[in-house]
């Protein structure tokens, strides 16, 4: 068998609710960090007088320059992709040396469980948060390859299939944060509903209160042909894309909800 690495438990990362579904191994956190199309990138205000932590919705995806085979179980860096004028890059941009302090977080959720009183009414879903110091890519051959990890993050092979590379307009206009990874957490409930003793022997609301899971997934559509393109035919990347999509999340959904891990 293969190896496992984990992030180490430290004070910061540890989960302590529930800590049965907590998961600190390198690749299903990497996993979630992946499959979810919008991560939430969060740091501290440089202005004293501004009491919020800024929040910001960013695409990004994990992966490594130095090792490019390096696969999920390895540890990876994370590549944010921004404007190059954005909140976010003009902080990082503030601490060249020591990176920016970065805490990203990502959620999937795979179904709605139902069960006898409101208060036992919970998710299935999966979710990581990732600590780290994110600096700006200035390497010029690190910044393309990572503008082409982060398209074909969105959808596998896109980039081959457009007009590339970037004009010099449009390196100069995006900017790509690199984090370093310190360390990480994930948490993950799978199964059905979890009812507490007092309520699973009263044969009235056994009767009377339907429980169960209701399975959720993110799905792909129908492509719909726009803009100045003149192909017809959708091309067989974006189809797959999209088939294979609703396969694996529909795929999981439907298990999370009868297995538990």
């Amino acid at each position: 068998m293969g190896r496992t690495l984990v992030y180490p438990r430290v004070q910061k990362n540890t989960v302590h609710r529930k800590d049965d579904r907590a998961t600190y191994d390198l690749h299903t956190i990497h996993s979630i960090i992946n499959e979810t199309p919008v991560l939430l990138i969060s740091f501290n205000s440089s202005d004293p007088e501004d009491p919020f932590p800024t929040i910001l919705p960013m695409i990004g995806t994990m992966g490594s320059f130095a090792y490019p085979s390096a696969d999920l179980n390895d540890p990876l860096e994370c590549y944010l992709h921004g404007y190059v004028s954005s909140g976010c890059m003009k902080q990082a941009r503030a601490h060249p040396e020591s990176g920016l302090a970065i805490t990203i977080a990502a959620t999937k959720v795979d179904g709605i469980v139902l069960s006898l009183t409101p208060n036992s009414h919970s998710y299935n879903y999966r979710s990581a948060v990732l600590f780290g110091y994110g600096s700006l890519v200035e390497d010029a051959e690190e910044k393309l390859w990572a503008m082409q990890l982060v398209t074909n993050s969105v959808l596998p092979g896109r980039w081959d299939h457009t007009r590339t590379p970037p004009d010099k307009a449009e390196m100069a206009s995006t900017t790509i944060l690199k984090v370093k990874i310190v360390n990480g957490s994930g948490k993950i409930r799978t199964g059905g509903p979890g009812d507490e003793k007092k309520d699973t022997e009263r044969e009235d609301l056994l009767q009377r209160v339907w429980t169960g899971v209701v399975p959720m997934w993110e799905t792909a559509g129908e492509p719909v042909a726009g803009g100045d393109g003149r192909v017809e035919d959708v091309p067989e990347h974006v189809r797959a894309f999209r088939d294979d999509t609703n396969k694996v999340n529909e795929k999981y959904a439907k298990t999370a909800a009868v297995e538990k891990t």
